[in-house]
């Protein structure tokens, strides 16, 4: 593994934290799951055991493969049992700048000096993040994309410190993930959000504007320009308070009114109606 990493510590175990835990055990990493209670991080063990399962019917691991990979994972409540000897440590948690700083200078003072620490933010700038350290040249952003486990891209986001050695061993981690890192610059939303924020800011547009409903949106996009999936299911698959706080950091930081958040999405946000995860956004989920 990348410049000997044998265990990797990720911090929040939501949707994004529990995918970057199973991909890394898959790999043969040892990994800490770390979060603030017990019930969060039993939501998260049979979320990975159902996608380890899933992967065991499509033949794509055995079950010897799948129980291995499970026990490589410890799941804890406790930060700094979590951070010890670790390489690398992932931050996963809610897209809240604040958040982040207290919990990178937490980090800073856990880990061991040599400890690489990531964020998976999906806007938030990392040469900020980084300042909240006493390490800045081992701070960089680990971005991967939803499911984890099926998408096969990791934006590697170097801050203005971020030194060459820890951008190589996490460009080579990433290919031992089996994903494909792209490297970018620190700039609001970076390429992905940067590029996909402003459609589906815009496709909310069109649906408060009655230019169509939501099904036809989301059809136009997908067989009209090959999109696999449409951009109101892809807002509720990433979360919508994730999508207006998003919008939000590229609307203060770049200051165009192009990224001005639709108010029906503020306004979905408000009600509660987050997408998959609350069981309503732009669809209706069961279950």
């Amino acid at each position: 593994m990348a410049d000997g990493i044998g265990k990797v510590t990720v911090i929040g175990s939501g949707t994004m934290g529990n995918g970057i835990a199973h991909v890394c055990a898959q790999s043969g990493l040892r990994v800490a799951l770390v979060d603030l209670e017990e019930s969060y991080l039993e939501r998260a063990r049979a979320t990975i055991e159902k996608n380890l399962d899933r992967q065991v019917k499509r033949e794509i691991l055995s079950a010897g493969e799948r129980d291995a990979a499970l026990g490589r994972i410890e799941f804890t409540t406790d930060r700094g049992v979590g951070v010890e000897g670790s390489g690398l440590v992932v931050e996963a948690i809610p897209e809240r700048a604040e958040l982040k700083y207290e919990l990178f200078s937490d980090l800073d003072r856990l880990a061991a000096p040599e400890t690489i620490l990531a964020t998976n933010t999906s806007s938030i700038s990392i040469t900020e993040i980084a300042a909240c350290t006493e390490r800045p040249e081992k701070v960089i952003g680990m971005h991967f994309m939803n499911p984890v486990p099926v998408m096969k891209l990791v934006e590697v986001i170097r801050g203005l410190a971020t030194d060459d050695a820890t951008t190589a061993t996490v460009m080579e981690l990433s290919r031992a993930l089996g994903k494909t890192p792209v490297e970018v610059n620190d700039y609001p939303g970076f390429v992905s959000n940067r590029v996909l924020m402003p459609m589906i800011n815009e496709a909310v547009f069109a649906l408060m504007e009655g230019v169509a409903e939501t099904e036809a949106i989301d059809t136009v996009m997908k067989l009209g320009m090959n999109h696999p999936m449409g951009p109101l299911a892809l807002a509720d698959l990433i979360g919508l308070d994730t999508c207006l706080n998003i919008l939000e950091v590229l609307h203060r930081e770049l200051g165009d009114d192009r990224y001005r958040p639709c108010p029906l999405l503020r306004k979905y946000v408000a009600a509660g109606w987050l997408g998959r995860k609350s069981g309503r956004g732009f669809y209706r989920y069961e279950g």
